[in-house]
């Protein structure tokens, strides 16, 4: 099955989106978020494009430049989000004042502060749905990675849409290369030459992620399918994270605590 068969197939099977909804596709430069933002376009999707520029150095602005060359190659509006302008500092900065203060991981740090970034300035958009280019590989690694520690509840709502809590500020987030293989997005986005940076963020090198990722790339592709194929048999019996979507008491944006994680990381 080619890739958009299959991205076609996630869409309808899982009703994920339709074409009268606004798209916007979180565009990192790498080849994932590409390839989904093409696909979708390609498929007649109503799209726009938004990316963080981390203020990661010339790495940040790559990305940044291969995004723009892949909007105006698809003729639609991009968003750029410039973090050091919004939070006088870059990603760097706020993340090692963090880990001054508590044991945390780079990548942990950031995801959290970029689906906080995204979920609020997608609600100010308009946005029906929020994209991203997760696909097989990372899904399976993640499962995994929540097995390892001992909490599967975590991967309860994931899916090609997140099963979260409906709530008017959180907008839903849907991944059409859910059950593509990354190893098919990649030569898919250099046969079609693809604007892209290939190579990975220069702050990820200590993520526990990645030694689970250099552990798959030992599994066969059948492997890690069986891996996202038994997690979609099992995951309406896992049990989910309990409690009802909140409204974070510092900053107002949709949580299941009291304080939402963005605020926790970053309150003294």
């Amino acid at each position: 099955m080619n890739l958009k068969t299959q991205i076609s197939n996630t869409i309808k099977k899982y009703k994920i989106c339709n074409k009268h909804e606004k798209v916007l596709v979180a565009l990192s430069g790498g080849k994932d978020s590409t390839v989904c933002a093409y696909m979708l376009h390609k498929l007649g999707y109503n799209l726009e494009g938004f990316h963080i520029n981390l203020g990661l150095g010339a790495y940040s602005e790559r990305c940044e430049k291969s995004t723009k060359e892949l909007c105006t190659q698809l003729e639609i509006k991009l968003y750029v989000y410039d973090f050091t302008k919004k939070h006088g500092s870059s990603m760097c900065y706020l993340r090692t004042t963090i880990q001054s203060k508590k044991a945390l991981k780079n990548c942990a740090i950031c995801g959290v502060i970029k689906k906080y970034i995204i979920n609020k300035e997608a609600r100010i958009l308009k946005a029906d749905k929020i994209a991203t280019g997760h696909h097989l590989d990372d899904e399976a690694q993640t499962f995994f990675l929540n097995i390892l520690k001992g909490a599967p509840e975590l991967s309860a709502s994931t899916g090609p849409l997140t099963r979260n809590i409906s709530d008017k500020k959180f907008i839903p987030r849907i991944k059409p290369l859910f059950f593509c293989f990354e190893e098919d997005i990649k030569n898919f986005a250099k046969q079609k030459k693809l604007p892209v940076v290939y190579e990975p963020c220069p702050c990820a090198l200590d993520s526990y992620r990645l030694q689970v990722r250099n552990f798959f790339k030992t599994l066969s592709t059948k492997e890690k399918k069986n891996i996202i194929n038994n997690f979609d048999k099992i995951k309406d019996k896992i049990k989910k994270q309990s409690g009802k979507m909140n409204y974070c008491k510092i900053c107002g944006e949709p949580t299941r605590k009291k304080i939402c994680k963005r605020c926790e990381l970053i309150k003294n």
